[in-house]
């Protein structure tokens, strides 16, 4: 079964909206290669439709400039791109398709399609959200700024049932930024996250 791997920028406070107002300051190579080893060798990309409208709105372009950044432009490109929206698209990027109306039934079925490199999605708070209830989410990649942006969406809704995680890796960048690799606690780790919270006092559980 193939494996999805969700990048986001995160500012320290939790916000994921509008990460070009806050996140440029903070970008330098070791946050290039990050963002690479993470996007930059998939075959195949998940992407909501803003994500995707933001990306096929300057990538191309990049790729066509032939800049610095057209190698992983092209990347983005030739990768299978697969959009979730409840509107019909019409695509001008290469390799673009729109995703079943069934989010989950369609993510269960594009997992267990043939291939060993994993799935890349960036942004897409919404989808990440509705794959993590679904446990359908493989790795949660955060690129954790030192910055409070205090207003705007943040990666996880209040009201919602917790959801336990487990940290993979763990690295700190010049910049402050933390590059954090965490996954879904499976149901062996889950036991134990519900045991630890029995322990807790009465009023912080």
């Amino acid at each position: 079964m193939r494996k999805i791997t969700a990048q986001l920028f995160i500012s320290l406070d939790g916000v994921v909206e509008a990460p070009d107002q806050w996140h440029f300051p903070y970008f330098n190579d070791e946050m290039g290669a990050a963002v690479d080893a993470t996007l930059g060798r998939v075959d195949t990309l998940l992407l909501g439709r803003k994500t995707y409208d933001s990306f096929a709105g300057a990538w191309p372009e990049r790729e066509a400039a032939g800049g610095e950044d057209a190698p992983f432009a092209k990347v983005l490109g030739d990768a299978r791109k697969i959009v979730v929206s409840n509107q019909q698209l019409d695509f001008t990027w290469r390799n673009s398709e729109q995703l079943g109306s069934d989010l989950i039934k369609a993510v269960t079925a594009l997992k267990n399609e043939p291939g060993s490199s994993p799935i890349g999605m960036s942004g897409s708070v919404s989808v990440v959200r509705q794959l993590l209830a679904a446990g359908l989410l493989d790795e949660l990649h955060l690129l954790v700024h030192p910055i409070a942006v205090r207003k705007g969406m943040r990666l996880f809704e209040e009201g919602e049932a917790p959801i336990p995680l487990k940290l993979i890796s763990a690295e700190t960048f010049q910049t402050g930024v933390l590059n954090l690799f965490y996954a879904p606690v499976e149901s062996a780790g889950e036991a134990t996250y519900d045991d630890a919270k029995a322990h807790l006092p009465q009023t912080e559980q």
